[in-house]
C-alpha cells in the first residue's frame, strides 16, 4: 500500500468538514480530504438547487433530493407474499431470515426503525440540497437539560460565551441572513396574518445569497462550496497546493495504535484498490451514522463504549395549506396595514408591486361556455417572480418544537404541475426527542450495507412524554394553519415517517469532564477530540449531546470552528 503525507486527512466533503479544511490551509496546513460520492458540480459541494430550473420551478427539485438520498437500514419482511406465482417461492422459510440487498436488513425491527433515515453520498453531502435554515440553538431548551431524576440541569459541554463566538464565525462561513426573502409579498402577507392572530413569527435565518441585477429574482444557496470560499477558493479543484478532494474514495477503517491514529485505508471506488493513507491529523465527519459506523469498522467500539447510543431525531409533524381567497384578494390592503418598524417598508413596496401588477395585467380572450370573456392573464396578484414565504417560529422551553413556514423542497409535499404553487405555503413542526442508552445505532459485522460497510440497525423509540408532546404540537401547527387557509388534498397534518428530518443526533456525542468518567457517556470531548485518542477529531450533527428542535448544521460547523483550533494547537508547528 502506498503511502501518502498530508497534515491532516478529512473523511467527508459536507459542511462541517469544509470548515475544518479551510481552517487548516489558512494555517497552513495541507489537507487531504477523502469522499465515498462523486462530484456532481464544477465546484466542489455546491448547491444543487441554484440551478435555473429549480429556482423557477422548485418543486422538479424534489426528484433531486429523493436521487441522493441512500436509505440507511430497510425493514424486511422474512415471510413470503402468498399473492405471489406460487412457484416463485417455498411455504417453509425457516431457510433465511429475510433478504440483505441494497441495505434491507432482517434485524431491523419496523417499530423502532428511523425508516425514512438515510446519507447522501454525493461530494458535499446533504448541503446538495438541504433546505439552508440555520438558526441558533435554545440556550433553554437544546443547549440546556434536565434528565429525569436528575438533582438539576445538565449545561452544554461547551459554554455560552465560547458558543456564541463559534457560531458569529459559522454564520459569517455560511453567509447567514434574514433579509433575502423580506422582499416577498407572500412572505410579508402570511407574517402579517399570523402576527394578528398572536404567534410570534419571525424571518427564518437562512444560509443564501440574494442575486444582483436582471438576476435579482434567484438566490444562491449556501454549501459545502460556501465553506470552502476564500483566498484561494477551495472549492475550485487545483486552487491550492495545500488542499486535495478525492472523489469516490472510500475510508474503510483508521489503523490505530490504541492512542494514536496510524493510517486510513481507502479504497478507490472506481478501481477498487485499496491504499494506505498517513497523516499527523485526522477528522471524520461524514454523517451522524456514517462516523460511527467507521469508528465501529475500526474497532473503536471497544473503547467508546457511548458510540451509537444515545440517539436522537425530531418527530416531524407537516401540511401544506392553500392560502384563503379573501387574503389573496386583500393582499395590497393588508401589507399596507404593517405597522412593524422591521418590515413596514418591506410591505409597501411589496402592496405597491401587488397592486402595479393587478392593473397592468393583460386582458386576454377566453372562450367560455360558448361565449367570449375577457379575463386577465394572471388570476394571482402575486408576481410570477414573488420569492417564497420564508418564516418560523423560534423553539423554546415553552413551544419546544421548531417551526418552518415556508415553501421549499423535501424528498415529499410536491405539489402537482395543475396547481399554482404560489398559493400554497409548506408548515413543517420539528419536534425534540432526548438522550436515552436505549436508544442507538447497532452496527453488525455479519451483514454490510450497499459500500461493504458493517449494516446499521436502529433502535428507537419516544417516550410517553415525548408522544403526548409531539400531539401538542400537531395540534399547534393546526392552529397556525386555520388563520391561513384550508388544507391542500393529499397534505393534510400528518407524522411523517421517523428519521425523514434527516437531524440524527447524539451519535458521537460531545461530553465533558474527566475523561475516565465522561467517556462512559459520550465520545468527544468539548473540542470534538475522540476521548482516548491524541490526533483524532469528529464533526457532524452526531456531537448534538441533547436533541434539537431546530436544524442543526450551524452548530454543527461551529463545533468545527473551535475544533479546528484545538488541531491546530496541538499540531507541530510548520517550519
Amino acid at each position: 500500500m502506498p503511502e501518502k503525507t498530508p497534515d491532516v486527512i478529512i473523511i467527508g466533503s459536507g459542511p462541517v468538514g469544509c470548515s475544518f479544511a479551510r481552517d487548516l490551509v489558512d494555517a497552513g496546513k495541507s489537507v487531504l480530504m477523502i469522499d465515498a460520492g462523486p462530484q456532481h458540480s464544477v465546484r466542489y459541494g455546491e448547491h444543487l438547487k441554484n440551478a435555473f430550473l429549480y429556482q423557477r420551478n422548485i418543486d422538479q427539485f424534489v426528484s433531486v433530493i429523493r436521487g441522493n438520498l441512500t436509505p440507511l437500514s430497510v425493514a424486511t419482511r422474512n415471510d413470503p407474499t402468498v399473492t405471489l406465482d406460487p412457484s416463485a417461492y417455498r411455504y417453509d422459510t425457516s431457510e433465511y431470515s429475510g433478504f440483505q440487498l441494497n441495505n434491507q436488513n432482517p434485524l431491523q425491527r419496523e417499530n423502532e426503525n428511523l425508516g425514512a433515515c438515510a446519507a447522501t453520498y454525493v461530494v458535499g453531502g446533504m448541503a446538495t440540497h438541504w433546505t439552508c435554515a440555520v438558526p441558533r440553538f435554545d440556550l433553554d431548551l437544546e443547549r440546556t437539560w434536565k434528565p429525569a431524576g436528575a438533582a438539576g440541569p445538565q449545561e452544554y459541554p461547551i459554554n455560552s460565551a465560547d458558543m456564541d463566538a463559534a457560531y458569529t464565525a459559522a454564520e459569517q462561513r455560511l453567509k447567514r441572513t434574514t433579509t433575502a426573502f423580506k422582499d416577498s409579498a407572500r412572505h410579508q402577507l402570511v407574517k402579517k396574518v399570523l402576527r394578528d392572530a398572536g404567534f410570534d413569527v419571525k424571518d427564518l435565518p437562512l444560509a443564501v445569497e440574494r442575486r444582483t441585477g436582471k438576476a435579482g429574482e434567484f438566490v444562491t444557496w449556501s454549501a459545502a462550496d460556501t465553506v470552502l470560499r476564500g483566498e484561494p477558493d477551495l472549492a475550485v479543484p487545483g486552487a491550492s497546493g495545500l488542499f486535495k478532494l478525492m472523489p469516490e474514495h472510500q475510508c474503510l477503517k483508521l489503523e490505530h495504535d490504541g492512542r494514536r491514529i496510524t493510517g486510513a485505508v481507502v479504497r478507490d471506488l472506481k478501481t477498487m484498490e485499496e491504499s494506505l493513507y498517513r497523516a499527523k491529523a485526522y477528522v471524520v465527519a461524514c454523517g451522524a451514522v456514517p462516523t460511527p459506523q467507521l469508528l465501529y469498522a475500526s474497532g473503536l467500539h471497544e473503547r467508546l463504549p457511548a458510540l451509537g447510543r444515545y440517539l436522537t431525531e425530531q418527530p416531524m409533524a407537516f401540511c401544506q395549506v392553500v392560502l384563503r381567497q379573501p387574503l389573496v384578494e386583500g393582499a395590497a390592503d393588508l401589507l399596507r396595514t404593517v405597522e412593524d418598524p422591521e418590515d413596514r417598508d418591506y410591505a409597501r413596496r411589496a402592496a405597491q408591486r401587488v397592486t402595479d401588477y393587478r392593473a397592468k395585467q393583460q386582458k386576454i380572450v377566453r372562450r367560455n361556455q360558448g361565449q367570449y370573456v375577457q379575463q386577465a392573464a394572471d388570476p394571482l396578484p402575486f408576481r410570477k417572480d414573488d420569492p417564497d414565504p420564508n418564516l418560523y417560529i423560534a423553539a423554546s422551553t415553552a413551544r419546544p418544537w421548531h417551526c418552518q413556514i415556508h415553501r421549499d423542497a423535501f424528498s415529499y409535499g410536491a405539489v402537482p404541475p395543475s396547481i399554482d404553487t404560489r398559493l400554497i405555503v409548506d408548515l413543517r413542526w420539528f419536534g425534540i426527542s432526548r438522550p436515552r442508552h436505549s436508544n442507538w445505532v447497532e452496527f453488525d459485522d455479519t451483514m454490510k450495507d450497499t459500500f461493504d460497510m458493517p449494516q446499521a440497525t436502529f433502535h428507537f423509540k419516544l417516550t410517553d412524554a415525548e408522544r403526548a408532546e409531539a400531539g401538542r404540537m400537531m395540534a399547534d401547527m393546526q392552529k397556525v394553519a386555520a388563520q391561513l387557509g384550508g388544507y391542500m388534498p393529499g397534505s393534510e397534518p400528518q407524522f411523517l415517517t421517523p428519521g425523514l428530518p434527516l437531524h440524527i443526533a447524539g451519535t458521537t456525542r460531545m461530553g465533558s469532564g474527566e475523561e475516565k468518567e465522561a467517556v462512559r457517556t459520550s465520545v468527544v470531548s468539548p473540542d470534538s477530540q475522540v476521548w482516548g485518542f491524541d490526533n483524532l477529531w469528529l464533526g457532524g450533527n452526531g456531537l448534538h449531546p441533547f436533541g434539537n428542535a431546530g436544524n442543526p448544521t450551524l452548530t454543527s460547523v461551529a463545533m468545527a470552528v473551535r475544533a479546528a483550533k484545538d488541531i491546530l494547537s496541538k499540531l507541530p508547528r510548520t517550519k
